[in-house]
C-alpha cells in the first residue's frame, strides 16, 4: 500500500511546478424516462478553454459489499475523469439508473445468470450512457465527434455493449475489467463455471455488431475476472467479428479488479498508447495542480503520501490528524458530514484525540487544536 500511495505521490508531483492549467467542473442531471424526475447523476470535467472538447464517458461498476447502490458517486472516478480531461477530453461520469442519485432500478438487478439476462442488463446500461451522450450533443463545450468510452467492471460490460451498436461519433472505447459477476449481482455465491459460460456467450453475441477499436485492461490478479476468463471473453468476442486488444496488465494490490481505481500511474501509459493509435485525443497533456495545504505535522512516511493521495482527490473529503501524528481521511461520500465523521472515526482506531485538519481543500477550523 505504502507503494501505491507514493506512485500517486510521484505522478501528482511530476506535474505540479508546471503552470496551472484549471479544470472546468459541472454537477449535471441527464434527462431519463426510465430513471424518473431525478433522471442520472453526472459529473463533467473539462479543460477551462472555451473550445468544444471530444466526449470521454466514464461508467462505473456495481456496488460491492455491504455498500449500498445509492452511496455511490461520481466523485469516486474525480481522478480518473481528471486524467482524460489532462488529454483533451469533456470526461463525464455519467451514474446509471438506480446508482447514486440517479433515480430508476439498476440494469443490473435480476440479470443472472443467462445469456439473455446478461445481454437485457448490457442493453439497459448502454441506454443509460446513450441518454448521456444525448444531452452533450447540444452543449457547446462539448462534441460527441471523436468521442471515446470508458467503463470499468460492469460499466466495461455496458461500454462493450455499447460498442455493439455505436452511437454517432463513437471513435473508441476502453473496458476495465469488464462484465458482471454473481457476488454483485445476486450478494451471494461465486460465479461457477456455467455462470462463466453463459458470460462468455453474452461477449460473443456482443461481438457480432462491434466494430468500434476497443482496449480491453484486465489485471493478473483479479478475482472477479481471472486472466483465463479475459482470455476466453476476448477470444468469444473478437471470434464473432469484435475489435479488441487486450492487455494483460500486472498483478495490483490485493485485487486487481481495482486497478482504474487506485492504479492511474499504472494504467495511463496503456491508455497514451491506445489513443495514439487511434489519433485521438492531445499529445500534450495539460498541466494541473493539486491544491497546497502544508503538511500535517509529525505524520510518518506513509502518512505524508496518504496526505498527498488526500489532496488529489474529488470533493467530499475530510483528513483528520492526533497530535502525535495518527490519521485518517474518507473521501467520495455524499454527505461532507459524513466523509468528516469517517475521517475522526479513521483516526480514532489509533488515537483519542483526533481532530479534523482539512475538509474538502481547506485547512479546518480544528488544524492546530493540539499541535
Amino acid at each position: 500500500m505504502r507503494a501505491l500511495l507514493w506512485a500517486v505521490l510521484i505522478a501528482w508531483a511530476a506535474i505540479r511546478p508546471a503552470p496551472a492549467a484549471e479544470l472546468y467542473r459541472e454537477e449535471l442531471r441527464i434527462p431519463l424516462a426510465a430513471a424518473g424526475p431525478r433522471g442520472l447523476e453526472a459529473l463533467l470535467i473539462r479543460p477551462a478553454g472555451s473550445q468544444r472538447y471530444p466526449l470521454a464517458l466514464l461508467s462505473h461498476g456495481s456496488a460491492l459489499g455491504s455498500q449500498s447502490p445509492h452511496e455511490m458517486t461520481p466523485y469516486s472516478h474525480y481522478r480518473q475523469a481528471v486524467e482524460f480531461a489532462r488529454r483533451g477530453f469533456a470526461a463525464l461520469v455519467v451514474m446509471r439508473r438506480g446508482f447514486g442519485d440517479s433515480g430508476g432500478v439498476p440494469a443490473e438487478t435480476h440479470s443472472c445468470c443467462k445469456v439473455a439476462s446478461y445481454l437485457r442488463a448490457a442493453k439497459s446500461a448502454a441506454d443509460d450512457l446513450r441518454a448521456a451522450i444525448a444531452a452533450m450533443n447540444s452543449r457547446a463545450d462539448v462534441t460527441t465527434k471523436g468521442m471515446i468510452a470508458v467503463g470499468v467492471s460492469s460499466g466495461g460490460f455496458a461500454t462493450v455493449a455499447l460498442t455493439s451498436d455505436p452511437p454517432p461519433g463513437l471513435a473508441a472505447a476502453i473496458n476495465f475489467a469488464g462484465g458482471l459477476h454473481r457476488a454483485s449481482l445476486t450478494g451471494t455465491g461465486i460465479r461457477n463455471a456455467d455462470d462463466e459460460t453463459e458470460l462468455v456467450n453474452a461477449f460473443r453475441r456482443l461481438g457480432r455488431t462491434s466494430h468500434t477499436p476497443m482496449l480491453w485492461v484486465y489485471a493478473a490478479n483479479d478475482t472477479y475476472f481471472s486472466p483465463d476468463l479475459a482470455h476466453r471473453l476476448i477470444a468469444a468476442f473478437g471470434a464473432s467479428g469484435g475489435h479488441a486488444q487486450l492487455i494483460d496488465a500486472p498483478a495490483f494490490g490485493t485485487d486487481g479488479h481495482f486497478l482504474f481505481g487506485g492504479g492511474i500511474p499504472i494504467w495511463t501509459g496503456m491508455v497514451d498508447d491506445f489513443l495514439r493509435q487511434q489519433a485521438l485525443g492531445s499529445r500534450d497533456l495539460l498541466a494541473v495542480s493539486i491544491p497546497a495545504l502544508p503538511l500535517p505535522p509529525r505524520l510518518s512516511e506513509t502518512g505524508r503520501a496518504a496526505f498527498a493521495q488526500y489532496l488529489a482527490l474529488g470533493l467530499h473529503k475530510a483528513f483528520a490528524v492526533s497530535p502525535k501524528g495518527d490519521y485518517g481521511y474518507f473521501a467520495e461520500k455524499r454527505s461532507l458530514v459524513k466523509a468528516q465523521d469517517q475521517a475522526i472515526a479513521g483516526c480514532a482506531k489509533h488515537a483519542p484525540d483526533c481532530a479534523l485538519y482539512a475538509i474538502d481543500n481547506e485547512l479546518a477550523a480544528t488544524a492546530t487544536a493540539g499541535h
